[in-house]
């Protein structure tokens, strides 16, 4: 295969001009086939947790202890049929996965995993620090919401219809909650930079975690929620709906909504760990007599972190019975949504009397 294109666009634009615009890029590629790698083997992790809960093996089948099952599994839903329903509205149906997957991808291009090197030129652990990254990681969150209820509705199923509709119902009423648990960090902050975010914890010494334990239990329920995990899976409740949203679906398709799920539980911890246990930080990092933990990388940090969070996803799936609809609406709207509310009051006026304001 010829690059010659590529050394003729160096040539054009300039080699500083060509590093900025395929730098970050190459970067996203990684980061995209690193969450894939964790996704796949997630699933494998999930599923043999779930044994040990249920006292039973898991798969362990396919290669020494089962660890070729992701690779069997993907094979599967490769060269399975995909199947349209012949009352489909196709363009909707079609695009329905992508767009549950692709924000949940994009996200992680503000996701730091690591600290900014101090050597010049050093390659970063993000590809791009947005200075209103929270603003751009909630935007794009609130867009897999379509592609679920796109999903639903070009079916033309009723059980997809209905499991659509619920998931519309419950993604809107936890978003608020959720959005609102991050505002707290961000006032004490004074950033809504994700990197900025971390730097402030690292300068205080201290998790966001600690002085907003309020927010971080909001904002962790509320991403459970929108990632229709137990308890609170009822859009794709077996014993109701057959398979809710995607009942229709199969093949690639069905691996897509499949990989959003994942991939989104991987957002929600990746972001709780940045915004509220300081990220590529150490645990205590005010507390010298710690500090040779900082021989261990930053990136290792982040996503020893970020595995604790799906643990707990896994845990609940294997723990907690599905909530009625009733109880998760009255749980959002009248118990988060009010708390919420009052630790932003209380965050604020701390933050002003600290600061000297009126």
């Amino acid at each position: 295969m010829s690059w010659a294109w590529l050394d003729s666009l160096r040539e054009t634009i300039g080699q500083p001009q060509f590093t900025l615009l395929f730098a970050p890029a190459a970067k996203f590629l990684v980061a995209i086939v690193v969450i894939l790698l964790i996704i796949a083997y997630l699933v494998f992790v999930e599923r043999r947790l779930l044994g040990f809960l249920q006292v039973r093996l898991g798969p362990n089948r396919v290669g020494p202890w089962g660890l070729l099952q992701p690779i069997a599994d993907i094979l599967k839903l490769l060269i399975n049929e995909d199947t349209i329903p012949n009352r489909a509205v196709r363009w909707a149906y079609l695009l329905a996965p992508c767009l549950v997957v692709a924000p949940a991808f994009v996200i992680f291009s503000v996701v730091p995993f690591g600290p900014s090197p101090n050597a010049p030129g050093a390659p970063r652990w993000y590809v791009t620090d947005l200075d209103a990254a929270i603003i751009f990681v909630v935007a794009l969150a609130s867009l897999g919401i379509y592609g679920i209820i796109l999903g639903g509705w070009s079916s033309n199923n009723k059980f997809s219809l209905l499991g659509g509709l619920r998931s519309a119902a419950q993604m809107v009423s936890y978003e608020v909650p959720q959005g609102l648990a991050l505002v707290g960090p961000l006032m004490l902050a004074g950033s809504m930079s994700l990197v900025g975010i971390v730097e402030s914890q690292a300068q205080r010494g201290l998790w966001f975690a600690v002085p907003q334990i309020v927010a971080f239990f909001i904002y962790f329920v509320a991403g459970v929620a929108e990632t229709n995990r137990n308890p609170f899976d009822l859009p794709e409740a077996e014993s109701e709906l057959v398979a809710g949203f995607h009942t229709e679906y199969s093949g690639v398709r069905f691996a897509l909504f499949f990989l959003g799920e994942y991939a989104n539980m991987i957002v929600i911890s990746a972001i709780a760990v940045t915004v509220f246990l300081g990220g590529w930080l150490r645990p205590f990092p005010s507390i010298e007599a710690l500090a040779f933990l900082d021989l261990i990388p930053g990136a290792v940090w982040f996503f020893l972190k970020v595995f604790a969070f799906l643990f707990l996803f896994i845990w609940f799936r294997g723990t907690f019975p599905r909530f009625r609809f009733d109880q998760l609406m009255a749980l959002g709207w009248k118990w988060l949504i009010p708390l919420a509310l009052a630790n932003l009051m209380v965050t604020g006026l701390l933050v002003v009397l600290l600061n000297g304001r009126t």
